[in-house]
């Protein structure tokens, strides 16, 4: 038998959470084949088999596990078995069969309601038809999501009532859920952020006209120069690095009776995914083109979504960007990614009046929010800090040198 013990992931992490089996219990595995998916308290990792064998499990899914613990057993004097090939082949062929038979037979069976291909029996697809039904409000309860001609009329006889997801109306249910090691090292970091720093939050908004009519004109050929959209965060992230390098405190942090200060942006950009929120770092900003840049987020959030991220892509950030944009935010009060001293909060682009050169205009303004520790970063560091942000997310062509083109020309 050979022992698969649970890695050692970080000098702070002494358990893991088993997320899932990637094999079955008893399942022929090859080496280095991935069998299991575990999360520790800052990223996912899978465990791969160290020899080919049997799997023998022993721990179950959701379990919490001692760093260096027994976490499965590998029979490497198990037989393959000689037919894995042959049913492998034989359920693609079946599988093959079963996917011919089925396409004819599905527009007969199944009717997309004419909402993004939802599925719907004959009898119900008609009466949403007739009576004009939100599929949105339809709970499906027929095999695959099909919605039933029951599920329509239920629909029908409550309207504007709709239950939460698996449970009926007027339910009173209440679900326990353990907590993800990584919902608890936010949790624990949040609560550490707001009790150990001196955090304030300073405003301004940001005129973003220029840096949308860069994209438009630009993005096509941007796309066909780097394979990779040109998004807004290579902006912010550009802005912040030249910004950082001004006022170096904003890019400092405490340690003990020290500051410790770094001549180089680490930025982090924080993505959401489905087991929680993750600050993936990308270094060296003020070295990167924006074309560089742009990649990385691209990898950074890929990985994130997938649980791919490794610690050392979570650590080490000197600076956090978050964008609550995306999700509709139109202002917020972001916290501190400790031990760092600042984050920069992005918001909702939203068309607003504003007095430009004595006349009324809509332009599209971001609403931008700065939360530093008040320990190192002092009011004045802090504004200036934003205000150069601004200054060069408007003027865009600032980013290139990080001045004036025409002040660089005078040599003012």
């Amino acid at each position: 038998m050979i022992d698969i013990k649970v890695p050692s992931v970080g000098e702070s992490i002494s358990e893991v959470t088993l997320l899932k089996w990637v094999k079955k219990e008893g399942s022929y595995v090859e080496r280095d084949e991935v069998i299991a998916e575990l999360e520790s308290e800052k990223a996912t990792f899978e465990v791969n088999a160290e020899q080919a064998g049997a799997l023998k499990q022993l721990a179950n899914e959701g379990d919490t596990i001692a760093i260096g613990s027994l976490l499965a057993q590998i029979d490497e004097t198990a037989a393959k078995p000689a037919s894995e090939k042959k049913e492998v082949s034989s359920e693609k062929i079946e599988d093959k069969k079963s996917t011919q038979v089925a396409k004819p037979a599905e527009p007969s069976n199944n009717t997309s309601s004419g909402d993004g291909g939802v599925k719907a029996t004959p009898v119900a697809s008609a009466i949403i038809a007739d009576k004009k039904v939100d599929v949105n409000k339809i709970e499906a309860s027929g095999f695959g999501g099909k919605i039933l001609k029951n599920d329509v009329l239920d629909a029908l006889s409550n309207p504007g009532k709709k239950a939460f997801a698996g449970a009926a109306l007027f339910s009173r249910n209440v679900r326990n859920e353990k907590m993800s090691n990584l919902r608890k090292t936010i949790s624990r970091r949040l609560v550490e952020a707001k009790n150990t720093t001196a955090m304030l939050t300073t405003f301004n908004e940001v005129d973003m006209t220029a840096i949308m009519e860069a994209r438009k004109t630009h993005k096509d050929k941007f796309k066909e120069a780097h394979g990779v959209n040109l998004g807004f965060m290579s902006f912010f992230a550009k802005a912040c690095a030249i910004a950082l390098s001004e006022w170096p405190t904003v890019n400092a942090y405490i340690d003990g009776d020290e500051l410790v200060y770094h001549d180089y942006a680490d930025i982090s950009i924080a993505v959401s995914t489905p087991r929680g929120l993750t600050v993936p770092v990308i270094r060296n900003v003020e070295s990167l083109s924006m074309a560089d840049i742009e990649k990385k987020v691209v990898e950074l959030a890929a990985r994130a979504r997938d649980s791919k991220l490794t610690a050392d892509e979570l650590t080490g950030g000197t600076f956090t960007i978050t964008n609550g944009g995306v999700f509709g935010s139109l202002m917020s009060t972001p916290i501190i990614n400790i031990p760092q001293s600042a984050i920069l909060g992005m918001h909702k682009i939203q068309e607003r009046p504003m007095a430009i050169n004595g006349k009324v205009e809509v332009r599209p303004m971001m609403y931008l929010a700065l939360s530093y520790d008040h320990r190192i970063i002092d009011g004045r560091e802090s504004v200036s800090f934003l205000v150069r942000v601004k200054e060069l997310l408007e003027n865009p062509a600032l980013l290139l040198i990080g001045k004036d083109p025409v002040k660089t020309l005078l040599e003012l």
